[in-house]
């Protein structure tokens, strides 16, 4: 396949990613800014994912994404109002997202700062006391903090 053949299949297909964020935004309540939908390429655009704000507008700006910090991390606000993201607080201040939203728990590898998904419902949780009136519970995160076995 040449190269310029290989362009325009590129092209195309960012075009029907662009839309598809655009169309998800717009489903979420959102309306699609230019920022909106290249924030939204990165964080939607291959498998689920955990990123911090840092490490997305580093990603905005290796793709040439003139955004600033204030604007990704007000963006991934956005997007979790919206239902489009989780996120986790994770060593009190340290904020990560994640696409997917579903009720999961969570490995936290300390030594590389890397969340991973806990595959399945492997954790139970017991004896959770009674909400107060008039709430329930919406879900348990669970962190497992991992470090390296001792050799």
């Amino acid at each position: 396949m040449s190269d310029e053949v290989f362009d325009d299949l590129s092209a195309t297909e960012d075009s029907l990613l662009q839309s598809a964020i655009a169309d998800r935004l717009r489903a979420a309540g959102l309306r699609p800014t230019r920022q909106r939908v290249a924030l939204g390429m990165l964080l939607f655009g291959e498998e689920d994912r955990h990123v911090s704000a840092e490490i997305l507008h580093a990603e905005a700006l290796m793709a040439g994404e003139q955004v600033s910090l204030a604007t990704v991390y007000n963006t991934l606000h956005q997007f979790t109002g919206a239902g489009l993201l989780r996120e986790l607080a994770i060593d009190g201040g340290k904020a990560y997202f994640d696409t997917n939203t579903s009720n999961h728990n969570h490995f936290f590898i300390e030594a590389e700062s890397m969340l991973m998904d806990i595959p399945g419902d492997s954790i139970r949780v017991d004896g959770l006391p009674e909400p107060p009136e008039g709430m329930r519970v919406s879900h348990i995160d669970v962190v497992v903090r991992l470090v390296p076995k001792s050799k």
